[in-house]
């Protein structure tokens, strides 16, 4: 499976450790980039492939019949995203073989996240795998490959305390909330859409006490559902930029492909703040925020780095067990591909 005369098992792509912000953006694939990069690659390129993409990462997991895929792979990645070859060399992880199925353990694990330890990434994994297998780009191989690891990811969770004091974006964006405010029974707070993230974080706020939640989406029934399932306020996406000023904190969590929150519309709605805090939360890969917003006075602006440094402020306590962690995942993912040479050809 990685000899340089048959089929490679790879992993190829860009995360939060090489990766700033800004080139993340720009890496992204969303679901119509990910159908622009396959038709690209038709009739060649790899025989099976996995797109992982999420705030923090963008990677291609596949089985290549020769390096040329490989290659073809590349050059239609950089093509789709628009970044030159020689800026994704700079920045990329690639792996081939055992190499590339411990960084899946591991990333399924958590042990590659941002905030180390978190739940969500194991689920976006598994929607990744299931999206591959609805499109058929997933084979044997991959589904051997993904079911297992699947597999250790768990084994690795319940059998050390990777997640004790676990720490996930929205929770460590409403602990920030309440460090700036204080008690948040008396914050006004709005939630710029209404996905997995919004939804989790609305319910982070709501488990700290805040009692005046208002909800935007760009779909009104996605709005609706969530403001109802949480006796929150829906607000029409349209009119959210005029009613800025009236919340103390705004959260971006929408999956918009250019900022929605312009450092024009919160420079007209300050007025109506005098000198009380702001605090903008932009957990939104583009970002929804525009970065200029930051420099304006009074104004608290965080985003995902932002708070993956003040995540990593509380993993001391957890070193022991990361460590633990990774070793573990090591050993499933090298029994793992001890089965694939022999069941595949090495």
């Amino acid at each position: 499976m990685s000899a340089p005369d048959g089929p490679i098992l790879f992993h190829l792509g860009a995360s939060h450790h090489t990766t700033p912000l800004a080139l993340r953006e720009k890496l992204a694939l969303p679901p119509e980039r990910v159908d622009e990069l396959h038709s690209r690659l038709s009739p060649a390129g790899p025989a099976e492939l996995v797109v992982l993409n999420t705030c923090n990462r963008v990677e291609l997991y596949g089985v290549a019949a020769a390096p040329a895929d490989l290659a073809a792979l590349e050059a239609a990645f950089c093509s789709v995203t628009g970044i030159s070859a020689e800026e994704f060399a700079a920045i990329r992880a690639h792996q081939t073989g055992a190499g590339a199925i411990r960084h899946l353990v591991a990333v399924a694990a958590g042990l590659e996240s941002q905030l180390l330890g978190e739940n969500e990434i194991f689920g976006q994994v598994k929607d990744a795998y299931a999206g591959a297998q609805a499109s058929g780009r997933a084979g044997p191989v991959l589904n051997r490959v993904f079911q297992k690891a699947f597999q250790a990811a768990k084994h690795i969770r319940t059998h050390t305390a990777l997640n004790e004091g676990q720490v996930s974006v929205a929770n460590v964006a409403v602990e920030l909330a309440a460090t700036i405010f204080g008690e948040l029974s008396a914050a006004r707070v709005l939630l710029l859409g209404a996905g997995d993230i919004g939804e989790k974080t609305a319910k982070a706020f709501r488990s700290r006490g805040a009692a005046a939640l208002t909800v935007a989406n760009r779909t009104p029934e996605r709005a609706f559902a969530l403001a109802k399932s949480l006796d929150a306020t829906a607000l029409p996406f349209e009119h959210f930029a005029r009613h800025l000023g009236d919340y103390d904190i705004i959260v971006g969590s929408t999956a918009a492909p250019d900022a929605v929150v312009r450092a024009a519309d919160v420079i007209a709605a300050r007025t109506r703040r005098r000198a009380l805090p702001w605090l903008f939360l932009d957990l939104a890969l583009p970002r929804d925020i525009e970065p200029e917003v930051a420099g304006l006075d009074n104004i608290y602006l965080y985003n995902l780095d932002d708070l993956a440094k003040i995540a990593a402020q509380n993993l001391a306590a957890r070193e022991a067990e990361v460590a633990r962690a990774r070793a573990l995942a090591a050993e499933k993912a090298d029994a793992l591909w001890r089965q694939i040479v022999s069941r595949h050809g090495g």
